[in-house]
C-alpha cells in the first residue's frame, strides 16, 4: 500500500528558516543520541555492535535488479535520469539504489565510508557494464571530490548521520535534477526493540522519524515529496543463520541467545517494514 503527500517548502517564511533548521537540526541529533548503546551494555558485548555485513547489502543489490515492480524510489529517480545520463549515490553499500537506474543513466558515482562495500559496488557495476566511479570516505566531508549528477540518490544512511542539515544540503548541491532519499519509517534498530526489553531490559526511543527528516528538509527550502510503502524486514534480507548472528551482534549479546533471536525473528516475518521515500526537483 503507498501514500504520498508533500510538504510545501513555502510554509515558512524565508526569514524564519536558519532558526528553523537549527532547531529541527538540533532536535534530531538529540533524539538520534538517544539511540546510544549503555556503555555497560557496550562494554560486555562479545564482538563490535557496529557495521553491515557485506553479503547483505550485495543480496540487497541482487534482489533490486531482480525486481520488475518499481518502488517509489526507483521510480522518482529513473524517472529524472535522463538517457546516457548521471546518478550520484551517497552510502551507496553494494549499488542496490543506483545499479538498477542504469539504464537509462550511463555513469554510476558511489560515495560510501567503506572500500570493501565499494568493492562490491564495483564487482556488480563491471559485471553489468556500466561505468562508474567510486569515491571513498563520509558525506559530506568527501562531497567537494563528487561531481554533481543528473540525479542524487541516497538510501538508508540518515539515521546514522547526526548533524542532518550540512547533509541534506551537499545532496541538493550536487543534484541537477532531483534528489531521491529512501528511508524507514522510524529507526530501523527500533525492529529489536522487544529483544532489547527482554534481554537487557531496556526501552529504546523511538524518535527520530522520517517526518522529521522531510521537516528539515522542508525548513532548507526544498519542495518535498514524500511518498510511503512497504517492504520486507531487514532481518529477513539475509539467510535465517545469518540474520541471527547480525542481531545478535546489535543485541550485544552472544550465541546463548540464538534461540530467542531466531524465534523472533520466525514470529516477525511476515510483517512488513514501513518505508518513505523523500524526493524533491533542484533549482539548478
Amino acid at each position: 500500500m503507498r501514500t504520498s503527500w508533500s510538504v510545501p517548502a513555502t510554509r515558512m517564511l524565508i526569514s524564519v528558516v536558519p532558526l528553523a533548521v537549527r532547531e529541527i537540526s538540533a532536535r534530531w541529533s538529540r533524539q538520534l543520541g538517544s539511540w546510544a548503546i549503555p556503555e555497560t551494555v557496550l562494554a560486555a558485548a562479545p564482538e563490535s555492535p557496529w557495521g553491515f555485513p557485506p553479503s547483505l547489502f550485495a543480496r540487497t543489490a541482487e534482489r533490486a535488479l531482480a525486481e520488475v515492480a518499481f518502488t517509489p524510489s526507483r521510480r522518482r529517480a529513473a524517472e529524472a535520469v535522463p538517457t546516457r545520463g548521471s546518478v550520484l549515490d551517497i552510502g551507496a553499500g553494494g549499488g542496490a539504489a543506483s545499479l538498477p537506474l542504469a539504464p537509462p543513466a550511463g555513469h554510476l558515482v558511489a560515495v560510501d565510508e567503506s572500500q570493501i562495500m565499494l568493492d562490491v559496488f564495483a564487482e556488480a557495476a563491471e559485471r553489468r557494464g556500466v561505468p562508474y566511479k567510486v569515491i571513498v570516505g563520509c558525506w559530506p566531508a568527501v562531497a567537494p571530490e563528487a561531481p554533481n549528477a543528473d540525479v542524487v540518490v541516497c538510501h538508508h544512511v540518515l539515521y546514522n548521520v547526526a548533524d542532518l542539515a550540512p547533509f541534506v544540503t551537499a545532496l541538493d548541491r550536487h543534484a541537477e535534477r532531483r534528489v531521491v532519499v529512501e528511508m524507514t519509517e522510524r529507526h530501523p534498530q527500533g525492529d529489536l526493540t522487544p529483544l532489547w526489553s527482554a534481554i537487557h531490559g531496556i526501552d529504546r526511543p523511538t524518535e527520530p522519524s522520517a517526518a522529521d527528516a522531510a521537516e528539515l528538509a522542508a525548513a532548507l527550502g526544498y519542495d518535498v515529496h514524500v511518498e510511503r510503502f512497504e517492504g520486507s524486514a531487514l532481518w529477513h534480507e539475509l539467510p535465517r543463520a545469518e540474520g541471527i548472528a547480525f542481531a545478535r551482534r546489535r543485541l550485544c549479546v552472544g550465541p546463548e541467545y540464538d534461540a530467542e533471536i531466531g524465534a523472533y525473528i520466525d514470529e516477525t516475518a511476515d510483517l512488513a517494514r514501513q518505508l518513505v521515500t523523500l524526493w524533491w526537483d533542484t533549482a539548478s
